[in-house]
């Protein structure tokens, strides 16, 4: 199960859709679900889970907590669309496409996923743009 949650003034065009194709990036990554909430929010919101949570005084656009099982994906994804909004401007990307990455960005981390080195970063670019062309 998939849950979209609002924690700001925004919400998320298609669910249904956007649902449905998290749900093939799982399978065609060979993982099952379990749950997956999605709470879409601020700056200020993501900002207090970043400081409390991971000691990071920083403004970041996701965060995700993973309680995966084996295979079974099930976390929640915390996602800044005040970030979103400007990273889409400063990459000279639209809105919507920016957001979908960073979505399907969690989902990649939870199928195992890295991106610390450039090679890792590179491997999880490949996989993003992948699967967004998947979308349709």
């Amino acid at each position: 199960m998939i849950s979209f949650n609002y924690e700001t003034d925004f919400t998320l065009f298609n669910e249904e859709g956007i649902s449905n194709w998290i749900l093939d990036t799982i399978s065609a990554e060979g993982f099952g679900i379990e749950e997956i909430n999605y709470v879409f929010c601020n700056d200020e919101y993501l900002h207090k889970l970043n400081v409390e949570f991971l000691n990071h005084d920083t403004l970041t656009d996701i965060i995700s907590f993973d309680y995966s099982v084996g295979k079974i994906i099930q976390g929640d994804i915390f996602i800044s669309i005040e970030r979103v909004v400007d990273n889409a401007n400063d990459f000279g990307v639209l809105f919507d496409n920016e957001l979908r990455r960073v979505i399907i960005h969690g989902i990649l981390h939870y199928c195992g996923y890295k991106d610390k080195t450039d090679v890792e970063a590179k491997l999880m670019r490949q996989k993003e743009n992948h699967y967004l062309s998947q979308l349709a």
